[in-house]
């Protein structure tokens, strides 16, 4: 979304990513204002993903009230959970393409030829948000900040999953938690502290 308004050339957009390239994270205010904007689209209207939002508890309150004024019920949390040292290495091996906006990752999802989109053969760039450097301010910050988050959704539909694990996986048990049935409630945070407990 950060990205979309800086490439709209709006102000909020422009604010936001002169941060982020800094390594600092984006005030609540500016934050909320691009979420609310966002979500307030039509392809919004029967559900939405939102991913690294909230970051913070007074996002947290203002998505609360954003969706109870929608008439939208409140919302079930995933907390992918990984290892510092292990989102450093998956993030500071993302290139991205200049000329199409394909995103590949050295790691997990490397082009066929080394540093070279597929689909173009353009050079792949690193985008300044994704240096070492960078991404340690992201988390440090990240870290001071998300620990009341989650003390605030965890008596919800809150559920932690480990996601130093192959996609695959990751993907079968989010769905196993989300799938049809009572709607976040008892039954799917008991599997979610059983999952929790086999690890």
């Amino acid at each position: 979304m950060f990205r979309a308004e800086c490439k709209a050339g709006t102000v909020l957009g422009k604010t936001a990513c002169a941060i982020l390239s800094r390594g600092g994270l984006v005030s609540d205010d500016i934050v909320n204002q691009i979420v609310a904007g966002r979500i307030a689209q039509p392809d919004c209207a029967s559900g939405f993903l939102l991913d690294g939002y909230p970051r913070t508890v007074p996002q947290a309150a203002f998505l609360d009230e954003l969706l109870a004024k929608r008439a939208l019920p409140k919302p079930a949390v995933i907390h992918l959970d990984v290892p510092s040292e292990v989102l450093v290495a998956r993030i500071s091996a993302r290139r991205q393409c200049p000329v199409c906006g394909h995103i590949y990752n050295l790691l997990s999802q490397p082009p066929k030829t080394a540093e070279r989109c597929d689909a173009d053969g353009a050079a792949l760039t690193c985008r300044e948000d994704d240096t070492e450097a960078v991404i340690r301010q992201r988390l440090e910050a990240y870290e001071k900040l998300t620990g009341p988050v989650i003390d605030y959704y965890r008596s919800g539909a809150y559920f932690r999953v480990d996601g130093n694990r192959p996609p695959q996986e990751i993907s079968r048990e989010i769905a196993a938690l989300l799938a049809p049935g009572p709607p976040w409630g008892e039954s799917a945070r008991a599997a979610d502290q059983e999952l929790a407990g086999a690890r």
